[in-house]
């Protein structure tokens, strides 16, 4: 149904005239008839107070079909910051209705978290922004502390709050349970990567040897979480040998051109982690549009030197690629976000 008569149809539901209607949301008569007969549409500001007045969603307005309200949750999400209370409600409600009647229920799952995840995060920034200003005037205080570092993780010297068991136990048991054939490395990933950070390194070994074994794994990572166990062991040396000696084997692969900068960076070994975060980058240059983080990598190396000129050189390369590869505007969430970086560092 086109959205004229959808339009018609709702008004007529609610009993409304053209004249009613028009008054109600402040055009003329003459305009809803143009939109019901389709000879014009309703500009895209008046959506919200129409689809109000009719009683339904801007989405049901349109008529859309599912798959089409999955999408563009799953696009607002991506490159919206914030999102309005009557937005989010809205659509937390559509994917709860989901849940029970859309075929591809993982899906509607995984935009449920991701819908919670990104007002989380709205919340999260307006915690940090003002336990900061809340820790200047009284350092001595503990309650902004803890908030602080809740909303931006920083680290917690307290084990009993540092540790990953849940998650560790939680990624143990996704590996136990999966019957798809061939076997997904990703909860080895993430598990090993748990048990790394917890310095559980024997566990992670024999992980990592089960998942060197599935087909669909990465080999460039094998020799670099060996390194990072190493790392765990206290045995630097034995990390970079297994590095470097990977290095021959990988030189022209990005993944591990990248997670060898990674390797460097962790080790405070700025200028190394830079090159190699540099030579990821160029080599992609064949594979646009390119995911910023190798450069995400740079910039934040650069501020930890106190170079903030090259720093902001370095948001101007994310934001070049942003907007010529991905295609993003100035409005965009990404771009957004990268601005607001630099502006920070120039205050």
């Amino acid at each position: 149904m086109d959205i004229g008569n959808k339009i018609k149809l709702l008004r007529q539901k609610i009993g409304a005239t053209q004249e009613q209607l028009g008054e109600k949301i402040g055009v003329s008569a003459q305009s809803i008839s143009k939109w019901e007969t389709g000879v014009t549409m309703p500009d895209i500001t008046l959506l919200p107070i129409l689809s109000s007045e009719l009683g339904v969603t801007i989405d049901e307005l349109f008529d859309l079909t599912v798959e089409q309200k999955l999408q563009r949750i799953e696009k607002r999400i991506d490159i919206e910051g914030d999102l309005t209370d009557d937005v989010f409600y809205e659509y937390e409600n559509m994917l709860k209705i989901q849940l029970d009647e859309f075929e591809d229920r993982r899906r509607v799952l995984s935009l449920l978290a991701r819908l919670y995840h990104h007002r989380a995060e709205s919340y999260l920034s307006k915690v940090s922004k003002y336990a900061r200003e809340a820790i200047l005037i009284a350092p001595e205080i503990k309650d902004c502390q803890w908030m602080l570092q809740k909303a931006n993780g920083a680290t917690s010297w307290d084990w009993n709050i540092s540790n990953h068991v849940d998650v560790i136990d939680f990624y143990k048991k996704v590996i136990a349970s999966d019957t798809i054939i061939p076997k997904t490395p990703l909860p080895y990933y993430y598990l090993i990567d748990n048990l790394i950070a917890d310095h559980r390194t024997k566990e992670a070994e024999e992980y990592l040897n089960k998942c060197a074994e599935l087909p669909a794994h990465r080999p460039f990572l094998i020799p670099v979480y060996k390194a990072y166990i190493a790392l765990a062991e206290y045995d630097v040396q034995k990390a970079d040998d297994i590095m470097n000696s990977a290095l021959i084997e990988f030189s022209d692969n990005t993944g591990f051109l990248f997670e060898i900068a990674q390797y460097y960076a962790r080790k405070c070994e700025y200028e190394r982690a830079i090159s190699y975060y540099e030579k990821s980058w160029a080599l992609e240059e064949s594979q646009k549009p390119r995911f910023t983080d190798a450069l995400e990598g740079i910039a934040t190396i650069y501020e930890i030197l106190g170079d903030h000129a090259k720093t902001n050189e370095t948001y101007d390369r994310m934001i070049t690629c942003l907007k010529n590869e991905w295609g993003y505007k100035d409005d965009d969430a990404a771009v957004i976000c990268v601005e607001r970086k630099k502006k920070a560092l120039i205050k």
